[in-house]
């Protein structure tokens, strides 16, 4: 038998429902830590089954930095104005808003990089690693695949780690949310702007 107190922290844990997280708790005879991973698998079959439902609603998240040298706005979407209208919606808003002010990415995702800036990229590691010690051709496009890859996750705001948990990507933490909504959750579009800086 599930205790009432197991079922809680695997809510409290998790944000899925209570019957839910109680059903959890009985297939897994009991084991939270189970229980945490059934949940996910679930929350993320949901999430891909939502994939191809359009995002229409949402909120806007801003920050402003302390100092107010760097502003954010950010376009979250959902599918329904009750989720957009929920604390955990607009939380994560917020929290997106805070972590590009931090993290400065340039863009969403890797498809909204251009084309002209990605070869440019690629053409600078190139010459990089060419400078050094003569290297066969393969371990060349090896290093510079390595490096494309750093410089993908660290100016995508989806591969980006989150500033307030290193462990997870921004990816995992919308992810998350959209699991604990049932609904497909994703980011518009942001600006970010710096006293002194040149737009992106």
């Amino acid at each position: 038998m599930v205790s009432a107190k197991d079922v809680k922290k695997l809510r409290d844990m998790t944000g899925a429902g209570m019957m839910e997280c109680k059903r959890a708790l009985m297939e897994m005879e009991g084991d939270i830590e189970k229980g945490v991973d059934l949940l996910r698998a679930k929350g993320a079959a949901k999430v891909a089954k939502r994939a191809g439902k359009s995002a229409n609603e949402g909120t806007i998240g801003s920050y402003v930095h302390f100092d107010n040298m760097t502003a954010v706005i950010v376009e979250l979407n959902c599918e329904t104005d009750f989720v957009a209208n929920t604390d955990d919606f607009r939380a994560l808003a917020k929290d997106l808003a805070l972590h590009i002010a931090s993290s400065a990415p340039i863009a969403v995702s890797r498809d909204q990089i251009p084309d002209e800036v990605l070869e440019r990229e690629r053409s600078v590691y190139l010459e990089q690693v060419k400078e050094g010690d003569a290297k066969p051709e393969h371990i060349v496009d090896k290093i510079v695949e390595g490096k494309m890859s750093k410089f993908l996750k660290h100016n995508t705001l989806l591969a980006q780690d989150f500033v307030k948990n290193q462990d997870k990507t921004i990816e995992e933490l919308i992810t998350e949310v959209s699991a604990r909504t049932g609904e497909k959750i994703g980011v518009g579009r942001f600006f970010r702007i710096k006293v002194g800086e040149e737009p992106a």
